[in-house]
């Protein structure tokens, strides 16, 4: 796996760095790359600088890999786009800040929105533990459609984890007369190396519900799939997606 990390040396930034490198603690194959973009061309040095000392520091403590790269530029998602697309990344992990009103500040969000490839988006503060239980966020409708079960299956088998996939609708009705019995089946078999669990619950309050599934179930890690928007939309109006990614109290995984 090619990981790439965005790090600007903010406390939040840096705790995401070693919330990935923890997570990947000991895991054969996996390449961790810190990424810095800088504005002034004085800076280059001590940028290096700072990114050795990570890596070297990452290594020692975890037993990972990791590389580093940095370059001139004035716009993070079109320069990190370019990097994962070159890298042909699996995965890119961001911090997120509580400062949700701001759309300058939304890169996590407005990387999803590239569609390019999973994005880990781990809360402020949060300390990396053990990934045992997992929670799929999903629309049963368009699951199949949905979920990218290849990208999906190469994140669970790193961890084994427990798997409940969930869904939190206030049509119950309409979702039964629709085949959701079949749906559901066809989603078990898919995903039947992890013997995953299921849950229907009916309520139109997704992220509340969400939250309280979170902790009943001591989920660890979410994953969702966003619905393709207009970019104003996705960042704006707000999503299933958005709501977690600010206001969850674990770490989400958002693919296409």
């Amino acid at each position: 796996m090619k990981v790439i990390v965005p790090v600007d040396f903010s406390e939040i930034a840096l705790n995401a760095a070693e919330f990935t490198a923890r997570m990947f603690q000991g895991k054969f194959g996996v390449n961790i790359v810190l990424y810095h973009m800088f504005q002034e061309e004085g800076e280059a040095t001590l940028v290096y600088k700072n990114l050795e000392w990570l890596k070297e520091t990452y290594q020692f403590k975890y037993n990972v890999n990791v590389s580093c790269k940095a370059e001139l530029g004035d716009h993070l998602i079109n320069c990190l786009t370019q990097l994962a697309r070159f890298e042909e990344a699996d995965l890119v992990v961001m911090a997120v800040t509580h400062r949700n009103k701001i759309v300058a500040e939304s890169f996590s969000l407005q990387m999803i929105a590239q569609s390019l490839c999973p994005v880990l988006v781990v809360p402020p503060g949060f300390s990396y533990k053990d990934v045992k239980n997992v929670a799929i966020a999903c629309d049963f409708k368009d699951a199949e459609r949905l979920i990218p079960v290849t990208s999906v299956k190469k994140i669970l088998q790193l961890f084994r984890p427990s798997l409940h996939i969930v869904n939190v609708n206030n049509q119950i009705q309409d979702y039964i007369e629709e085949g959701y019995i079949e749906k559901k089946n066809r989603l078990q078999k898919t995903f039947e190396e992890f013997r995953p669990e299921f849950h229907f619950i009916n309520t139109s309050d997704f992220h509340e519900t969400m939250r309280g599934f979170i902790a009943e179930k001591n989920i660890d890690l979410v994953l969702t799939f966003p619905r393709k928007h207009s970019f104003f939309n996705y960042l704006i109006k707000g999503t299933n997606t958005r709501k977690l990614v600010y206001e969850a109290a674990v770490p989400v995984l958002a693919t296409h």
